[in-house]
């Protein structure tokens, strides 16, 4: 029997799993699914990306929420859509016991932390070897990322790649060279490092960061003190990165850790080389070869300044688009969903 019915969550349409996310629930509804969409709070970066179709229901903090509400509706399956949600989905199983629909994760972020001290390591270690108590079907966004969740977790995690935003028409960069980042103004991506490697660059290189979040002080104080006001710009979210990307010269992300970062696949579709981090084992599967972009140790502040230079260099012959995988994943995900309601 088909999972005719799909209840997913979030506590806010803000970052990239949410964005993923709609996508995905589009996908479903297109197909002739139905689908409820509970949310811990309206509105968000991507409030206007809602299908037209659906209609997300709101009934306060999702601890409360989400086992009720699973309990009113019953639907065929819940789908988790990324590692921040996973006690969410934990807590509703153990709320609803067998009565709990089957729950499918997806893992969206890095296993290993290196931000965490080593309790904290060795914890999340051992909440992530819980996994296969409460989830019953496991996909990760890449091979590697793939063997890597399976380790973690004891389940095994198929690989389906996020759907891809359309793309927009390719165009010749911005006439001042500039650096691009796309993402949360958060710890996790070391926006310090990118801010920190401009004034080794020629003056006439700018970096504008698209995103907001709760280091956009710091930010602007380190800006302030290095002097580069006039060079960095923090336009806060945009609504339209792909047409961002294709407007600069090179993309850099410059996490402490990631999952697979959608950003550098989005990058490559419209043609620009990427600067990115070592920052998960999906990186050099997406920045498969050197004609792409280059790869930085973490904290290698000298590689970071010497491969946002030679991408800057006029002339320097920039990547054809790179198409996405991704295209049928709503389907892959719906034949996944159907698998697992017909063996319970």
């Amino acid at each position: 029997m088909p999972a005719r019915h799909i209840l997913t969550y979030a506590q806010a349409l803000r970052g990239g799993v949410e964005r993923a996310q709609l996508r995905l629930v589009r996908g479903w509804l297109d197909a002739g699914r139905d689908v409820t969409l509970l949310l811990g709070k309206e509105g968000g970066a991507f409030w206007g990306e809602l299908p037209e179709s659906l209609r997300p229901i709101r009934r306060g903090r999702l601890a409360v929420a989400l086992p009720r509400t699973v309990a009113d509706l019953r639907p065929d399956t819940i789908f988790c859509p990324g590692n921040h949600y996973t006690g969410l989905a934990a807590w509703t199983r153990l709320r609803l016991g067998r009565d709990c629909p089957p729950i499918v994760a997806k893992m969206s972020n890095a296993c290993h932390r290196p931000d965490f001290a080593a309790p904290v390591c060795w914890g999340h270690a051992r909440w992530l070897g819980t996994h296969r108590r409460f989830l019953d079907g496991l996909v990760a966004m890449t091979p590697a990322t793939a063997a890597e969740a399976s380790a973690a977790t004891g389940l095994p995690a198929i690989v389906i790649p996020n759907p891809p935003a359309p793309a927009p028409p390719v165009r010749s960069p911005f006439g001042q060279r500039t650096i691009i980042g796309v993402g949360r103004l958060e710890p996790q991506k070391r926006w310090d490092r990118l801010i920190a490697a401009l004034p080794a660059l020629d003056d006439d290189v700018r970096l504008v960061i698209h995103g907001e979040g709760s280091l956009r002080p710091v930010l602007e104080a380190q800006i302030a003190r290095a002097g580069l006001q006039r060079r960095v710009t923090l336009p806060g979210h945009t609504g339209d990165p792909l047409a961002a990307m294709a407007a600069a010269h090179v993309v850099a992300l410059v996490s402490d850790y990631e999952g697979v970062p959608g950003v550098l696949r989005e990058a490559l579709s419209v043609g620009r080389p990427v600067v990115a981090t070592d920052s998960s084992p999906a990186v050099a599967e997406i920045v498969a070869t050197p004609a792409l972009g280059t790869i930085v140790g973490r904290d290698d502040a000298p590689a970071l300044a010497a491969a946002l230079r030679h991408w800057l260099m006029p002339g320097t012959r920039l990547p054809p688009p790179v198409a996405p995988p991704g295209h049928d994943a709503a389907e892959r995900y719906l034949a996944l969903f159907d698998r697992i309601v017909a063996a319970r």
